[in-house]
């Protein structure tokens, strides 16, 4: 099997898993019970994981052509075939509930994937090959054909329906597949529904009716938003995707729907992206609240709250499952053979571990975003939370840690981290009228001083002239566009520009892409959105929106970024799609639309 390039794929998501279906119409990933469960589909991963293919027979074949997009604000994609013998659409989906509206979708999402094929002009052969394999491909399904002519895959805790549209079924010892025609004007509805062996049993949809549902669930969530700002379409697009990768039982937003979709193809910086970041948490809720999702961003804090809980001695986790597990310790899938022969695959995440002294200036700065929309005085798990992130803080400020990044060597004082404890104790001074008799604006504001004073000092480097990413080191690090957009530094400061014009030189990896650090070997989109911000902010608004305009053109098809951009080829890096390149291009909208914003 040929691998398809990671911009081949479009996403799917009920707001509880996602679904990765590519251009040849194979759904190569899906985790059905919830976006980090394991997966039944998974040949993302490995040719022998699992797919659920229907395409055309002469897919691939000359004369066969490909053209697909979203349906208008939602996750359904719809693409269509272009053969010889004439055209047909398939519209796939991941069902909402029934009847779900508004701030529902996803609450109750019966974990059922929809694919419906349409006939468009002359008579297309059609072929389907189904082969679940549950638990990372570790398991082969027993399969059954049942009186209705659905297939029952039974195999460990898992138990899958598939169900034909009346097309009766070639069933394998470990696949189904199966030929039919559909002509002009022919519609066959067929879908997947996922239960648990000793829960659960999957639920039955009629899939024509259920895909039409679920369109009207999502353009309904969507009619509720309303953003003001310039750049709508990709505004609305990339908020559609946040919304998707929105666990909406607990609010969470994923930073990926995948795992060890590799940095570098062949590499081994391969990591499981399927949690919520704590580092993203102020840029995620900038993002909802600029595209006028309040609700999200509400319920996105509630759940900062509580899987922090209260605050101990020990280092706040920077990421979460998506119900708020702190334990995800990472293991390897030594069966697996990775994307493109990218090892390890990675389940889990370790960083779970590490110090990384930015996440309390994350989740205050977040608070402090949201200080008016909690009112005047927070209750009483909101206010301890501020006070014992603010008060560690305070006792560990000084420490060294593992950085943004998250660098699995060795600790060192980071710049960034220094910059986001002082966004901690700023933003925390601002707050405490709302705080109660423990707080202490004096003492943080005497600390925040000193951390801004060692900062400006040992956070420049006199032989390169720019702010490096560590103390005591000239190596540049493209986190320091950071600086401005928190307010440590005006962006027309004479420091932050030399810095930035060094970034730009030493960092820059072409097409308008900065890379993090110096060896990384691509482009990281996120970055390059900040730098749109940072000329935005510095008054340079021609080549901000220059920038910007690149930049989108990184999107695949149907307006997905990945994590990275490889600068020679163009291609898409790493897990797709990404929470915070999409959060990057929202934010940067915003600040193309009023520069002065914080």
């Amino acid at each position: 099997m040929e691998q398809l390039a990671i911009s081949d794929y479009g996403f799917l998501s009920d707001c509880r898993s996602g679904a990765l279906v590519g251009r040849d119409g194979s759904i190569d990933w899906w985790c059905p019970d919830r976006f980090d469960s394991p997966s039944v589909f998974g040949r993302l991963l490995d040719p022998d994981a699992g797919h659920w293919r229907l395409a055309p027979t002469a897919a691939g074949l000359p004369g066969h052509r490909v053209e697909r997009a979203y349906v208008a604000d939602t996750l359904v994609l719809r693409t269509v075939h272009h053969t010889p013998e004439g055209s047909v659409a398939v519209t796939d989906a991941l069902a909402a509930e029934f009847g779900a509206r508004g701030h529902q979708l996803g609450m109750n999402s019966p974990a059922v994937l929809l694919r419906v094929v349409e006939g468009l002009t002359g008579r297309v052969r059609m072929s389907l090959d189904f082969r679940p394999r549950p638990e990372y491909g570790l398991l082969t399904p027993y399969l059954h054909e049942q009186p209705d002519g659905a297939v029952l895959a039974a195999a460990g805790p898992v138990v899958l329906t598939l169900r034909t549209g009346g097309i009766p079924p070639h069933v394998d010892s470990d696949r189904v597949r199966q030929e039919f025609e559909v002509a002009a004007g022919q519609v066959v509805g067929l879908d997947v529904a996922y239960g648990q062996a000793y829960g659960s049993a999957p639920v039955r949809l009629d899939p024509v009716v259920a895909l039409a549902e679920t369109v009207q669930a999502w353009q309904a969530y969507r009619e509720s938003h309303h953003y003001d700002g310039r750049y709508p379409e990709q505004v609305r697009h990339s908020a559609t995707v946040l919304t998707g990768l929105t666990y909406a039982r607990s609010g969470a937003v994923a930073a990926a729907p995948t795992t060890s979709l590799p940095e570098h193809v062949g590499g081994d910086r391969n990591y499981d992206y399927r949690y919520s970041w704590l580092r993203d948490f102020a840029m995620t809720l900038r993002a909802l609240w600029v595209a006028a999702c309040p609700a999200e961003a509400s319920r996105l804090f509630a759940w900062a709250a509580r899987s922090i809980g209260r605050v101990g001695p020990d280092p706040v986790p920077v990421l979460f499952g998506l119900e708020g597990e702190r334990d995800l310790s990472e293991y390897e899938c030594a069966h697996l053979r990775g994307y493109g022969g990218s090892l390890p695959v990675r389940i889990g995440n370790d960083a779970w571990r590490q110090r990384q002294l930015d996440v309390p200036g994350e989740v205050i700065s977040a608070v402090w975003q949201l200080r008016d929309h909690l009112g005047e005085a927070f209750d009483m798990e909101l206010r301890e939370m501020v006070l014992g992130l603010t008060e560690q803080v305070a006792a560990t400020w000084h420490l060294p840690d593992r950085g943004i990044w998250e660098t699995r060597d060795a600790d060192r004082h980071y710049l960034t981290s220094k910059v986001f404890c002082w966004v901690a104790l700023d933003r925390a001074v601002t707050l405490a009228p709302r705080l109660g008799a423990r707080a202490d604006p004096r003492r943080w504001a005497a600390i925040r001083d000193e951390i801004r004073a060692v900062v400006l000092r040992d956070g420049w480097h006199e032989r390169t002239g720019a702010f490096g990413g560590a103390f005591g080191s000239p190596d540049l690090d493209a986190s320091v566009l950071l600086l401005p957009l928190v307010g440590f530094l005006p962006a027309t400061d004479a420091r932050m520009r030399a810095t930035v014009e060094a970034v730009e030189r030493e960092l820059g990896a072409g097409n308008g892409l900065l890379r993090r650090w110096g060896t990384d070997p691509a482009g990281f989109l996120p970055c390059s959105f900040w730098l749109v911000e940072y000329l935005a902010m510095a008054g340079e608004r021609d080549r901000a929106e220059a920038l910007f305009a690149r930049l989108l053109k990184h999107a695949n098809d149907v307006g997905l970024f990945s994590e990275q951009i490889d600068p020679r080829s163009g291609a898409q890096l790493g897990n797709t799609p990404q929470a915070l390149s999409h959060i990057g291009l929202v934010s940067a909208a915003w600040r193309l639309t009023d520069p002065g914003t914080e």
